[in-house]
């Protein structure tokens, strides 16, 4: 092993000790930053920092989804709005936990919380109530799963690695899903 491999290895739990404290830094900017940082250290192509921001970005979806969702089963007035975020919240965990096993066998680090425009779109989300919030919720819901199928679409074929594209390939037809049920029920809603 390289003194500066060794290094590395030896700096990230310090790293990350250090920057829990700090509430200002962007979680997904701090995942990405120490990616790169390792990517551009190992000489990885860049495909394969393709996967990892993949992966990076898959992560964020899933805490913004069960974020919001756990948020939707205790502001929302709608028995359906309840029932589907009750679903997300179980299918997005279930999600991150093979993210991380398959993050942790690729050493890529994942982000300990809401980055950059999904942190901000779950506090406005927050401030809302009745109607308004359930209109919301569907529209952040419909937003976050079309992104997620683009990308993991794109994935399935073309990720470097193996293993991610049967990540993605897994992903994908359940993300369909998730996207057609919050489409069906925004529809529900505007009725």
């Amino acid at each position: 092993m390289s003194v500066s491999r060794l290094l590395l290895l030896l700096a990230l739990p310090l790293s990350f000790s250090c920057s829990s404290g700090e509430s200002n830094k962007d979680p997904v900017a701090e995942a990405k930053f120490q990616n790169e940082k390792r990517i551009s250290d190992e000489a990885i192509t860049e495909k394969q920092s393709r996967d990892a921001e993949y992966v990076v970005n898959s992560a964020n979806r899933n805490l913004f989804v069960r974020d919001v969702s756990q948020l939707a089963q205790t502001k929302s007035a709608s028995p359906e709005v309840k029932a589907l975020a009750q679903n997300l919240v179980a299918a997005h965990a279930g999600s991150q936990q093979s993210l991380q096993t398959l993050a942790g066998q690729k050493s890529i680090v994942l982000p300990t919380g809401l980055g950059g425009d999904l942190a901000k779109s779950l506090g406005q989300l927050a401030a809302l109530n009745g109607t308004s919030f359930d209109q919301k919720y569907t529209d952040l819901l419909i937003d976050a799963h079309k992104k997620a199928v683009d990308e993991t679409d794109d994935m399935r074929d073309d990720a470097y690695d193996g293993d991610i594209r049967q990540y993605a390939n897994q992903q994908l037809p359940v993300l369909k899903q998730h996207l057609e049920a919050a489409e069906q029920l925004q529809d529900k809603l505007k009725k």
